[in-house]
């Protein structure tokens, strides 16, 4: 099962990442851009998600993914139960989260790609 300390422990381990607390809400950030988002409670996270795809995702597997509240939909946005993924799917939400908000050279640099 996935926890909010492993996803910490990823996140803050990418290039221009870091943590921010706002509203009593954990958030992960690049720049100014919000790419995973906790709820208060930690059981769920959002993260950055092309928009196109998400429908597929949460009709694919609702029982681990949730669409964004109506005031996120706009937005590049899914979320996922944290106790419904183990570590390396984690992982690749995070990275691929992560990928969507920084600059392809970086990414390819970090990813060694």
């Amino acid at each position: 099962m996935a926890t909010i300390e492993g996803v910490r422990e990823l996140a803050s381990s990418l290039p221009r990442s870091y943590e921010a607390l706002v509203r009593d809400r954990v958030k992960f950030r690049v720049g100014r851009i919000v790419y995973l988002a906790f709820s208060r409670d930690e059981t769920q996270m959002g993260f950055a998600f092309p928009k196109e795809e998400r429908e597929a995702l949460v009709a694919a597997e609702p029982d681990r993914y949730m669409m964004p509240r109506p005031s996120d939909m706009r937005f590049n946005w899914v979320v996922v139960r944290l106790g419904a993924i183990d570590d390396e799917e984690m992982r690749e939400i995070v990275v691929e989260a992560w990928r969507m908000v920084v600059p392809k050279r970086v990414a390819a640099e970090h990813l060694g790609e």
